[in-house]
């Protein structure tokens, strides 16, 4: 007999779900969907700023993988890659996800972590950017968590460190050096420029 899958739309927002079957259902496109602590929450697809922002920040990983090949095996987007996070039933679609290793053969999404993720805060994603999804991706065991915000003009890096998350805010004109990626500098300053060519 065979097996019904299970659709979700606009109207699922708020609806509560397992992992299990919001990871096999069948979405509607035009929407964004998240499971967050069993939760389907349903966004509409980012503005151009958020674009513009988030394409900033993939130039300067693509440059550096250009002239360093080999030390970042992928970086991928929202629609690339899932983060199964089965002890809090939530999955995650980071804007950014960098992955330096390959991913194991099965079940790969629930156990190829990222080394660095990074949202584009929205004020509809802000709350959860911010409250929810830190303790998510320290769980997961990511060890970067970058939170771009274009309206207040900063990057906070979250770093792991004992267990925990240890905090560095990153203001125009700073630059920040990751271990992770040697030789690899992240420059804030032209994320919010390209946010703000919008308005020239």
């Amino acid at each position: 007999m065979p097996q019904t899958v299970t659709k979700v739309g606009p109207k699922d927002h708020g609806r509560r779900m397992s992992l299990a079957e919001f990871d096999k259902a069948q979405a509607q496109e035009g929407y964004r969907y998240e499971l967050s602590r069993g939760v389907i929450v349903v966004s509409d697809i980012p503005d151009v700023r958020h674009l513009l922002q988030l394409y900033a920040v993939r130039r300067q990983f693509s440059a550096y993988d250009l002239s360093n090949p080999g030390r970042i095996y992928a970086v991928t987007s929202a629609g690339e890659s899932k983060l199964l996070i089965a002890g809090m039933e939530s999955e995650r679609h980071p804007d950014l996800s960098v992955y330096r290793d390959t991913p194991p053969e099965e079940d790969y999404w629930s156990v190829w972590v990222p080394d660095i993720v990074l949202e584009v805060v929205s004020a509809v994603s802000e709350q959860c950017d911010r409250t929810e999804k830190p303790e998510e991706y320290l769980r997961f065991g990511v060890k970067e968590y970058w939170i771009v915000d274009g309206e207040k003009r900063e990057v906070v890096v979250l770093r792991r460190a004992a267990g925990d998350w240890k905090e560095r805010l990153l203001r125009p004109p700073d630059v920040y050096r990751t271990h992770l990626l040697p030789g690899f500098e992240f420059v804030c300053a032209p994320v919010f420029e390209a946010a703000d060519s919008l308005s020239r």
